[in-house]
């Protein structure tokens, strides 16, 4: 999607409050104890309470149709976790993404947060991959390229000892969940499509510690996982595109514990 006029932008900014809002609560209950499944259904009811659809139910196919409000992806789990009964315990490293329909305008987003102390290794892949994306998002200018952006994520990220998955990418939201342009966390400067004034786009990236060995996806056609097992860390932020960027999606100060 393309803002055109300051109406249209103040109606995404409060798309994007409402979403961050509810994201803040999900934030808060992400504890020791607690079930991704629990996170879910309190997302459900938030949704309900400030009058907005969760706009991740019912993407896919009509035969696997995803059936939650979030995706809650618990350490070697990269993406697309779907909720379980597993209590969260010490030591994990939990990822909910999470996105409303707010009267046709739809909002993503993702945080990461160690669920109790975290080690030393797992404190530097969460700083790395936050970095990362955060300097890339900066990088959100007016005929700026996406390679701009995939090379800034790529080269924080190998450079703190860790891998970006290339097999996932950011995206253009608007009134769909996926629009154009593709935004792969890794690629060459000046390479790619144009950032044009007024896109609104989700600037993520999916950050696993070590070298990449890939990535699999589980038979329920959803969940996907590193193939070494190890830990993973994504944040994803809403911006606008323009000579200074715009950020929708306002977490990045959030706590990573």
């Amino acid at each position: 999607m393309i803002i055109k006029s300051t109406q249209e932008l103040a109606a995404y900014q409060a798309a994007a409050d409402k979403s961050t809002q509810i994201l803040r609560q999900l934030f808060e209950a992400s504890k020791e104890g607690v079930t991704p499944l629990e996170i879910d259904q309190l997302a459900d009811r938030l949704c309900a309470e400030a009058g907005v659809i969760p706009c991740f139910k019912g993407v896919g196919s009509k035969r696997n149709a995803y059936q939650y409000a979030t995706c809650i992806s618990v350490n070697e789990t990269v993406v697309h976790g779907i909720p379980t009964n597993e209590p969260l315990k010490k030591g994990d490293l939990v990822k909910v993404d999470f996105g409303i329909n707010d009267q046709g305008l739809l909002t993503d987003h993702c945080f990461t947060k160690a669920i109790g102390e975290p080690s030393p290794a797992d404190l530097q892949l969460m700083k790395v991959a936050r970095k990362a994306i955060q300097s890339a998002a900066r990088k959100a200018v007016t005929g700026n390229r996406v390679g701009d952006l995939g090379y800034t994520m790529q080269s924080i990220i190998e450079a703190g000892g860790a891998s970006v998955v290339k097999e996932l990418v950011g995206h253009g939201i608007g009134h769909t969940l996926h629009d154009e342009p593709q935004i792969p966390g890794y690629g060459r400067p000046r390479s790619g499509a144009i950032l044009r004034e007024g896109m609104v786009i989700c600037v993520e990236a999916q950050v696993i510690a070590g070298k990449d060995d890939g990535i699999y996806q589980e038979d329920d056609g959803w969940t996907i996982k590193s193939y070494s097992g190890r830990k993973s860390a994504m944040f994803e932020y809403m911006v606008v595109v323009g000579r200074e960027p715009l950020f929708l999606t306002k977490t990045w100060d959030w706590s990573l514990k």
